[in-house]
């Protein structure tokens, strides 16, 4: 599973991480350790993956692989151990030492594109340094294994590639170190080696044992071993829209098995799912299966509702999987379709991509009716916008939500005010004396008091006179913008035996705060950004 490394899609990196059983982290040999880097690193140690240090583009102008291996240990504080140092760097970059071996890898420069390469001995001016790194990696190995230990105080040279192999993959796996490999892979060199050490030091679903989830009916902990005897067990990492077969759901199965045709249990909505059918994923090329077995990824259609994070299980032994935590969206955009006709369409493509991706969030403003968009960067809308004129045909308009401002008063002010209406036969009539001041702080929207003494007002219209200030609260008297908060004392007030009712009282209210809002010094509110900044220690001074 190949992850972006753009800040714009942590969710794809961290739902990769939850179900893979190992890494490879890739580092840019100029770079190095960069801001997403360390990101990426919290995000596989969250979930204890397993990873192997990949120094990428070794042929570029300012490649330094010991550069990176320093910044690998100060500033993720892993415990790097090189398997292979470099031949030479920039242009000159021919290939690799290979520690445990202790053979030089040479590719050849043709037009195989590094698919041809040789094994030779170390060049005699790399055989000291050669020996310092082996030595090194052998210390590492031996802090992980007394078979080792043993040998490294005897005769260091008697440790056989084998037992070599075996350790670090232990210590791999275990996370006690991180073995550091090099190349370019644009030129293809070193690629085959990295192949090469994934099957021999990251862990096969085996290695990884068995997996805690909660039973959600008896709510105790339970096990899953990886074997396909066992109860299914699979989690839902992925939802994606394909456009021959419809939606798929992306499965990392657990345990047991699951078939085309079989019914499954969803642990969040409690309800069945049928698998109509199955497919082992090839890049972008779907093999249909009949059936997927433990340690597998596999993806199904047909399903009804399932969402990125639920688990699929055996519906007679339930069990409900860790699922994945997804970083509140930062910035959003306002969003329209360029003709009417294409509204249903703006909708249903939105909602599809919101499924698919649990950091890209819609809504309808409720102040400006505006339909916005939120996602995790510039990047990331641009994209969503991208897909929504190429796989929904809908060309759309943007441009920045419009700012909610909001609506306050500043001073306390009194009034009286006396509705009357007659229309022949029963009229209308309302008297009140209110006081509006600013509400206590940290108070939103309206703190009603009722001070009415000896029944000047009957008591089944206060509550009238309350719902006419909320109400006219939506619309202030400065701008129109909702009011914040406010706080109402009723004074005092009178009524008539005929002519008031409820309704009286309530238009009252709202003509009251009319007159009487315009003279409480009513203010303009703007956002304020709540910023939290994270920060190395030693940058702290200066952005203070």
């Amino acid at each position: 599973i190949d992850t972006p490394g753009h800040v714009d899609f942590t969710v794809e990196v961290e739902r990769s991480l939850r179900v893979l059983d190992g890494s490879v982290a890739l580092f840019c040999a100029v770079g190095g350790v960069e801001a997403q880097s360390e990101t990426v690193w919290r995000q596989a140690e969250k979930y204890k993956v397993p990873r192997i240090a990949f120094v990428n583009k070794m042929d570029r102008q300012g490649a330094d692989f010991f550069n990176v291996y320093n910044e690998i240990k100060e500033k993720l504080g892993a415990n790097p151990v090189p398997v292979q140092i470099p031949i030479g760097s920039e242009e000159t970059f021919s290939g690799i030492v290979d520690l445990i071996e202790m053979k030089a890898v040479r590719w050849n420069e043709d037009e195989t594109y590094g698919i041809s390469y040789s094994l030779e001995d170390i060049p005699s001016d790399l055989v000291d340094q050669a020996k310092e790194w082996r030595g090194k990696m052998v210390e590492a190995a031996a802090e992980v294994d007394d078979e080792i230990l043993e040998h490294y105080f005897d005769d260091p040279e008697s440790i056989t590639k084998e037992q070599l192999l075996a350790v670090i993959r232990k210590a791999t796996i275990e996370g006690t170190i991180v073995p550091m490999m090099c190349g370019s892979a644009f030129k293809n060199k070193g690629v085959q080696r990295l192949l090469d050490a994934v099957c021999a030091f990251l862990p096969s679903p085996l290695d990884v044992g068995q997996i805690t989830g909660i039973n959600p009916v008896i709510k105790k902990e339970v096990k899953r071993s990886p074997d396909v005897s066992e109860p299914l067990a699979a989690l839902a990492f992925k939802i994606a829209t394909d456009p021959f077969v419809g939606r798929l759901a992306y499965l990392r199965i657990y345990s047991g098995k699951i078939e085309s045709g079989e019914q499954v249990y969803n642990s969040r909505t409690g309800k069945k799912e049928r698998i109509s059918r199955l497919y082992q994923m090839h890049s972008n090329k779907q093999n249909p299966k009949d059936e997927i077995g433990a340690g597998d990824i596999c993806a199904i259609v047909g399903f009804k509702d399932i969402r990125t994070g639920d688990t699929l299980c055996d519906i007679k032994h339930p069990i409900e999987l860790e699922s994945m935590e997804f970083p509140e969206p930062v910035i959003g955009i306002a969003v329209e379709p360029k003709s009417q006709n294409d509204l249903d369409r703006l909708s249903n493509g939105l909602s599809k991509l919101a499924e698919e991706d649990p950091t890209f969030q819609v809504s309808v403003d409720p102040d400006s009716g505006q339909t916005v968009i939120r996602g995790m960067g510039e990047l990331h809308l641009e994209i969503i916008v991208d897909r929504l004129r190429r796989e929904f045909k809908v060309e759309c308009n943007q441009g920045a939500p419009q700012v909610a401002y909001k609506e306050a008063i500043s001073i306390p002010v009194e009034h009286r005010e006396v509705f009357r209406k007659q229309t022949g036969g029963r009229g209308k009539f309302a008297d009140i004396i209110v006081r509006l001041e600013p509400a206590e702080d940290g108070y939103a929207g309206l703190e009603f008091i009722d001070n009415v003494k000896g029944g000047n007002i009957p008591r089944e219209y206060i509550p009238a006179v309350q719902k006419g200030f909320v109400e006219v609260m939506s619309n202030g008297p400065l701008a129109g913008f909702p009011i914040e908060s406010m706080k109402v004392t009723l004074l005092d007030g009178s009524y008539h035996a005929v002519d008031s009712d409820s309704l009286s009282f309530e238009i009252c209210a709202k003509q009251a705060f009319r007159h009487a809002g315009a003279k409480a010094g009513p203010k303009l509110l703007e956002p304020v950004m709540k910023l939290e900044i994270v920060t190395p220690e030693e940058y702290m001074g200066d952005i203070i």
